[in-house]
């Protein structure tokens, strides 16, 4: 394709320039320009980059690493991507200048789709586009079907790819074996990351291996081809990231903190590295360390659109156990302010007063907020689970007891595997209440029961859309647990089966069997679940190609509902 091929391919697509220096805005405008992009957009910054991301989209992102006060260029691709501002199709530049080289090396982490060095031409643009735009017009289906949530399929897309477009064999298997891991299946991912190893010795190949070893519970060969990895390539965050998690699931907090502490150093900037830092070296008994990590997560995370108060949350529970009360009351009204008009924000605020209350001596004062914090999970605020095992610990500290088993059925109801389970039950069992423990868990499995009986009953008697109705309702409730998911998904299929094809349902159905899948891998039942989810596809006419493994369905009907938790 020439160049003016080119230029005329290019003029249906839209930009946002993010730079706040009002003359580079003016080139890199003028570049595109002469790109024949017309379609421009400009941002002064991260915060109102996101704000017309959030009204609209656009195919390319011309972004500036450096953007001033507050966050950088690599902050903002980490909180788009994150909150799913910028579709997988977007194409992301990184721009800085060469000064700044070890700064974009350390955001390569995030996956910009490609960096650019001031000074630049409008050639140089444009050969960068250029091979992007073909890239993503190779990859499109894939990327719309991740987007549907249809998983199955994008893998099949995946391996027609391998197949018709050779020169991207490697980025197809990649992805491949990215959704294998994030349906839950990471012992199908492993050989395609060996095979990946074996075609080109790349760091990343030889990081997703270790990610199937780690997600099997390998974990000391895991362990070792990380430290393999951080050794050769001390820019490789995300192998920091996956070798601390490595040494915590081996018990081992000094060495995950250790090792989190180098990546920070390098790269001071990703807000979940720190946070998880700080959670670490709190655990481990490193107040210090956890207050300094806590701070710098709330000083940068202060001019993010995306704002989290649970952040203050962690910081405050710091400065009460090292007795730095007047510190901690100054967040607890920064915290206020910040968030006050939001029922997480108001829940984080409760969470926090009652630890401050508790530390003065005011018991009374603590207990009326810890009543408010219960009061706001009833309205499922987002609270994350971690949040509200801390809060439920708080409950038992204060003798609560009876709230304290409110907030942890609501943790157990969605604890999404055996281990999730097992850390709810520890609150209650290191507290010294492990009949709470037990009583939590069984009013936690009589909840799951009860939901799932109340689908599976109505389909028995023929009422397939009251079956759906009911389960759909019990998935928003529990959305995170495995047996009221696959329920869900059961029932669907059986009104498919009996009542006619519905696209809505038939979409809603492939994301909850991803669901289920990446919920519980193990479970032995999703291979029929599958097999009547193909059945039903065929039954109307459409092409199956299978994707991951799966047995024959069991039975013309397809996989029982089931309501035991056991």
């Amino acid at each position: 394709m020439n160049r003016q091929e080119k230029m005329k391919e290019f003029r249906n697509l839209t930009a946002l320039i993010i730079e706040p220096q009002p003359g580079m805005r003016g080139n890199f405008h003028n570049m595109l320009t002469l790109c024949e992009i017309k379609k421009i957009d400009h941002a002064v910054s991260s915060g109102t980059a996101i704000r017309q991301l959030q009204a609209r989209s656009f195919d390319i992102i011309l972004c500036e690493y450096d953007l001033g006060d507050g966050q950088d260029g690599q902050q903002f691709l980490e909180d788009v991507r994150h909150n799913k501002l910028i579709s997988l199709s977007t194409i992301f530049f990184m721009v800085t200048a060469e000064r700044a080289y070890e700064k974009v090396v350390s955001a390569a982490e995030l996956a910009p789709t490609d960096y650019i060095l001031k000074p630049f031409t409008t050639d140089t643009l444009m050969e960068r586009i250029t091979r992007a735009v073909e890239k993503r017009a190779v990859f499109e289906k894939v990327h719309r079907l991740m987007e549907r949530g249809d998983s199955d399929q994008a893998i099949v897309a995946c391996i027609e790819g391998e197949t018709k477009e050779p020169r991207y064999l490697a980025d197809f298997i990649r992805l491949r074996a990215e959704l294998y891991i994030s349906v839950g299946s990471p012992q199908l991912a492993e050989p395609l990351y060996v095979m990946l190893c074996e075609m080109r010795t790349v760091a990343w190949a030889r990081l997703g291996l270790a990610k199937t070893l780690f997600m099997q519970e390998k974990f000391a060969e895991s362990e070792a081809l990380l430290v393999s990895l951080v050794a050769e390539n001390s820019q490789f965050m995300d192998a920091y990231d996956w070798l601390a998690k490595a040494h915590e699931a081996n018990g081992n907090l000094s060495s995950a903190q250790a090792v989190l502490q180098s990546a920070v150093d390098i790269s001071p900037h990703a807000l979940r590295r720190l946070r998880k830092l700080g959670e670490v070296a709190l655990e481990g008994g490193d107040v210090g360390t956890a207050e300094k990590a806590f701070q710098q997560v709330v000083t940068k995370a202060r001019y993010s659109e995306f704002r989290d108060p649970e952040d203050h949350v962690r910081l405050i529970r710091t400065l009460v156990h090292k007795g730095d009360t007047s510190q901690a009351a100054t967040l607890i009204r920064d915290l206020e302010k910040s968030s006050s008009g939001t029922g997480k924000g108001k829940a984080c605020h409760a969470i926090s007063a009652a630890m401050l209350f508790k530390q003065t001596g005011d018991d009374k004062r603590a207990g009326e907020e810890l009543t408010k914090a219960v009061e706001a999970c009833r309205e499922n605020v987002g609270l994350s689970t971690d949040m509200k095992m801390m809060l439920a610990k708080n409950c038992l500290d204060h003798n609560m007891d009876s709230s304290a088993s409110e907030v942890m059925v609501d943790v157990m109801n969605n604890a999404s595997n055996g281990a999730a389970m097992a850390k709810a039950m520890s609150v209650f069992e290191q507290s010294g209440r492990a009949d709470l423990a037990e009583s939590a868990s069984r009013e936690s499995r009589r909840i799951v029961v009860d939901l799932v009986s109340s689908g599976a009953e109505k389909a028995r008697q023929g009422d397939y859309v009251g079956a759906v109705a009911a389960m759909m309702e019990a998935v928003k409730k529990l959305p995170e647990n495995p047996q009221v998911v696959f329920n869900a998904a059961v029932a669907i299929l059986k009104y498919l089966d009996h009542l006619g094809w519905d696209e809505r349902l038939g979409e809603q159905a492939k994301v909850l069997i991803d669901t289920a899948r990446r919920l519980d891998s193990a479970n032995p039942r999703l291979s029929s679940l599958v097999g009547l989810h193909h059945k039903i596809m065929k039954k109307y006419g459409m092409v199956v190609v299978g994707s991951i493994p799966a047995a024959k369905a069991e039975g013309a009907s397809g996989p029982a509902v089931h309501t035991s938790t056991a």
